[in-house]
C-alpha cells in the first residue's frame, strides 16, 4: 500500500529487468501494440490503482528519460506499464521519477504469491500438441520436460521467465504477464528445466525477501516465508 502521504495510490508490482533476454524480447514483441522492446533491453513493469493514473506516469517516465513504452493494460482496478531502453539508467531513472511522483517507494509493492510450480517430466506426445497449440512461442516436443509457474501479481512472469532463460537452454512456450494472476510455461531437456525453475523461484524469493528486508521492517517466523 502506498504511504499516510499519498494514500490514493497503491502499488501491485515494480520489477526491474536488467536485460530482457532474447526469446523473452521476441515473445513480447510478436503482437505488442505499443513500441517493441529490443534483446538486452533493461525493462520496467509497474502497476499501480486507480488504474488510469497510469497514463500520468507514462507520460512523465516519457518526458523525463529516453524511455520507451513497451506496453500497456488497464483493468478496473489497477494500471499497468511496461518501459524499457538499452541505457539502464533511464529505466532507473524512469522508475525514480515515477516513485516521487506518488510518494511510494520499491517496498509498497504487493508480495509474490505461487499458485503452481510443477515440472511434467518425458510429456507424452497428445499433452505436448496442446501446449504447442495454445503457444504463440516455441513448439513443446514428446519426451521433453515442461515447467509451469502460476504467480499473483501476474507481471512478476516477466523476472521469473528472463532469469529462467538467463540460467538454462529451454524455450519460452507462453507467458501472461498482466492481470491477477499469470501463467508461464517453458520445455527443454529435464536438467535444463530442473535449472530454468530453479532459477525463477530463487528470483521471486529474493523479491520476497526484500520487502521483509525492507525499511522499517522487522518479519520473523512464517510471515519471512513467501506462499508456495
Amino acid at each position: 500500500m502506498s504511504n499516510d502521504n499519498n494514500a490514493s495510490f497503491e502499488m501491485r508490482t515494480y520489477v526491474f529487468v536488467d536485460q530482457m533476454q532474447p526469446q523473452l524480447a521476441q515473445f513480447i514483441a510478436k503482437d505488442n501494440r505499443v513500441y517493441d522492446p529490443a534483446e538486452y533491453d533493461a525493462a520496467l513493469m509497474l502497476e499501480l490503482a486507480p488504474a488510469m493514473e497510469i497514463h500520468r506516469m507514462i507520460d512523465l517516465a516519457l518526458k523525463s528519460t529516453a524511455v520507451r513504452l513497451g506496453s500497456v493494460v488497464t483493468e478496473r482496478h489497477f494500471g499497468m506499464m511496461q518501459i524499457q531502453h538499452a541505457d539502464q539508467g533511464e529505466v532507473v531513472e524512469a522508475g525514480e521519477a515515477v516513485l516521487r511522483q506518488t510518494g511510494l517507494t520499491k517496498y509498497d509493492r504487493a508480495r509474490v504469491t505461487i499458485a503452481t510450480n510443477m515440472v511434467i517430466r518425458g510429456i507424452e506426445q497428445d499433452h505436448a500438441i496442446y501446449f504447442t497449440g495454445t503457444s504463440k512461442g516455441n513448439m513443446v516436443l514428446a519426451n521433453e520436460s515442461v515447467f509451469i509457474l502460476e504467480i499473483t501479481p501476474a507481471a512478476y512472469l516477466i523476472i521469473a521467465a528472463n532469469e529462467a532463460l538467463k540460467a538454462a537452454n529451454i524455450k519460452l512456450i507462453s507467458i501472461r504477464p498482466f492481470g491477477a494472476t499469470g501463467r508461464l510455461v517453458m520445455s527443454g531437456p529435464e536438467s535444463e528445466i530442473d535449472s530454468a525453475a530453479e532459477a525463477a523461484l530463487a528470483i521471486l524469493d529474493k523479491l520476497n525477501k526484500e520487502l521483509d528486508e525492507g525499511p522499517g521492517r522487522t518479519v520473523t517466523g512464517d510471515d519471512a516465508k513467501y506462499s508456495r
